[in-house]
């Protein structure tokens, strides 16, 4: 379709932006390390690395990849770490390196674990301590070589070190014991590499840099191939709309989602690092009183985080009571920003929640708000990044009209290379055009903002009505006693399908299923009104905060 969103672009963001073959993440990693060689890079548990630490460190592991590991360029190396300083060293020395990256969520059952390993043929991981009890039970039924260990405290020097280690260990007992024969202390491997020279390594755009895996909701998960070129495309993308309102080597950007996702890992960690970011790691942020008192410490210029996560903090005491005075940037994806989180947020913070959208195949982002929008609230997922184009398909794969839903479809440098191993699944999600399936099902106004209607999968059918779960949800949470709301389409033997709304109160405040009902019903048509309410004390989520709908359907 047209690029009708351009005429929306601010005058200082680019239609295009720039490809420059010898340009890549290694290339931006080492101008960083050399222009903000002094400058803070991460923060995490009181402990602060620099630019220059962060560039010793990594390379010092690379070089250890390289030199003693056995590995050959291009082999994988799993990253199974929460936020902590361990996952920058790791990541960007095996990046250095010329390995491919396979992040692993440190909290993979067995079964998942394995899965990934195989699948991936990693020859390598780093793991966290506390993880590798999951590890031994699966290790022998992969091709992983090498594992290095680390434990909590590992990078946070002196005693402090100790004490976090210590308290990790043996006061809250978070380390099951475990046997993992042949293992390396990560320190120790840091230590080696620090007398190696890390030989240069010079990606193509095509190379693969990560092996990015799917959540494994519609099927077992598969391993997105993102290259130097599309992860770096999509850096340059997400500058090209925020630079013009933020300061090199100044900003601190609070990274409560975990790295090891590909949100948080390109627009906190890739991002920032690029200008010379500081990047302040939350290695727990479901406790939100610890949490908020980290936020406290600092003057913190941009956040990113998903839905979840913004209402949690909106509803602990004493968020409000820190300084918003320094936030320049807020914005959210992974899942549906609700109008009552932005309005609360803007309320609260004076900044706008600048809702985008993105999937693990983009690399992620494919949509996002722009800064000089006056809306609190849109309901809408943006317009397309510089560079991309879309494509709102029906069924058959024919493009719909302006306005119309069907599935959105992308094209541009950030798409994925296919998926690792899979070229049956790679060949499903894309058209002979090269447009990338999304599976989200989407419209385009005449301005060429993206509304996400919902994902096909979850859809409702009632009485041949289509009822997409995210506007029903969205006015749940208005509802001033429900805190959180998922919805899904449940066996009916009359209409096919009903809806089922599943609702978390607000502490302190008292909502009925007929209260629910009666507030619906002011809102909705008749056919999209909850039949039934169920009201939980939490809702499953992914480690991310993406409530799990799936989970809901099963229980």
């Amino acid at each position: 379709m047209e690029k009708i969103w351009l005429e929306n672009y601010p005058p200082d963001v680019p239609a295009e932006i720039p490809v420059n073959p010898d340009e890549n993440l290694v290339t931006m990693l080492e101008h960083s390390f050399r222009s903000y060689r002094d400058r803070p890079s991460f923060s995490c548990m009181g402990r602060t690395l620099s630019y220059g630490q962060i560039d010793e460190m990594s390379a010092a592991f690379g070089a250890w990849l390289q030199k003693e590991s056995g590995l050959a360029p291009g082999a994988r190396v799993a990253i199974m770490l929460p936020n902590v300083l361990q996952y920058p060293v790791a990541l960007f020395g095996a990046l250095r390196a010329g390995m491919v990256v396979v992040n692993v969520n440190p909290l993979y059952t067995p079964r998942e674990l394995e899965h990934q390993l195989k699948d991936s043929q990693a020859e390598a991981i780093v793991v966290l301590e506390n993880f590798a009890a999951t590890l031994e039970k699966v290790i022998r039924e992969t091709p992983v070589k090498r594992v290095i260990v680390t434990g909590m405290g590992d990078l946070l020097g002196g005693p402090r070190s100790m004490v976090v280690n210590f308290v990790v260990r043996r006061l809250k007992k978070l380390v099951p014991p475990y046997s993992l024969p042949g293992h390396q202390r990560l320190a120790d491997v840091l230590q080696a590499g620090g007398g190696m020279e890390l030989s240069p390594f010079h990606p193509r755009h095509e190379d693969v840099a990560f092996l990015q895996y799917t959540g494994g909701t519609t099927g077992p998960s598969k391993g997105a191939m993102l290259t130097q070129g599309s992860v770096y495309a999509n850096v340059l993308q997400m500058a090209a709309l925020i630079d013009p309102y933020i300061r090199q080597g100044e900003e601190i950007v609070i990274t409560a989602l975990p790295l090891y996702h590909i949100y948080a890992l390109v627009v906190n960690c890739m991002c920032f690092v690029r200008i010379g970011g500081h990047n302040v790691l939350i290695t727990n942020p479901r406790d939100l009183q610890g949490f908020i008192k980290e936020l406290s410490r600092w003057d913190f210029t941009a956040f990113f985080g998903v839905n979840t996560l913004y209402n949690s903090l909106l509803h602990e005491p004493g968020f409000s009571r820190l300084d918003f005075s320094h936030l320049k940037l807020a914005g959210g994806g992974g899942m549906a920003i609700q109008s009552a989180v932005a309005t609360r947020w803007h309320e609260l913070t004076g900044q706008l929640l600048q809702e985008g959208y993105g999937l693990t195949e983009c690399s992620p982002v494919v949509c996002f708000n722009l800064k000089s929008q006056k809306e609190v609230y849109t309901g809408s997922v943006g317009v397309p990044v510089p560079s991309t184009e879309i494509s709102i398909r029906d069924e058959s794969g024919q493009e719909v009209p302006i306005g119309e839903s069907g599935e959105l479809c992308v094209r541009g440098p950030q798409v994925m290379k296919g998926y690792w191993g899979r070229e049956d699944a790679t060949a499903e999600v894309f058209y002979p055009d090269g447009f990338l399936r999304t599976g989200d099902i989407a419209t385009v106004d005449e301005k060429g903002y993206v509304r996400i209607v919902d994902r096909a999968k979850d859809m409702i059918l009632v009485s041949g009505f289509n009822v997409y779960p995210c506007e029903v949800e969205d006015v749940v949470t208005r509802h001033p006693g429900v805190l959180e709301a998922a919805c899904i389409g449940v066996p009916d033997e009359r209409s096919g399908e009903r809806v089922k709304i599943f609702v978390v109160p607000k502490p302190g405040k008292t909502a009925t299923a007929e209260d629910i009902v009666a507030y619906c019903r002011e809102h909705l048509t008749g056919y999209k009104v909850p039949r039934e309410v169920e009201f939980r004390d939490e809702l499953p989520k992914t480690n991310v905060g993406k409530i799990l709908r799936r989970a809901l359907r099963e229980s």
